[in-house]
């Protein structure tokens, strides 16, 4: 049985690049319908992603600091 050098032939390979560019034109099509935010909506919900982002930092950021210091308690009773 042939094999091609680069393990597909020349079928297979035709095959392969239009599933690709099918696969593309249809991605492409899709982008085409996306309703995209407006640049007041964008900078609203980017806003609202870095205040929540900060809030979580300072509430994990404050239960390390007492379960750090929980920790270092229970370890200096012990010893």
């Amino acid at each position: 049985m042939y094999v091609a050098p680069n393990g597909l032939f020349p079928e297979e390979r035709r095959s392969l690049m239009n599933a690709i560019s099918t696969y593309i034109n249809e991605a492409l099509e899709e982008l085409r319908l996306v309703r995209w935010p407006t640049r007041q909506q964008a900078v609203r919900f980017s806003a609202i992603v870095i205040g929540f982002t900060l809030v979580c930092a300072v509430f994990f950021g404050i239960i390390d600091f007492i379960l750090s210091i929980g920790l270092h308690t229970i370890l200096s009773l012990a010893s």
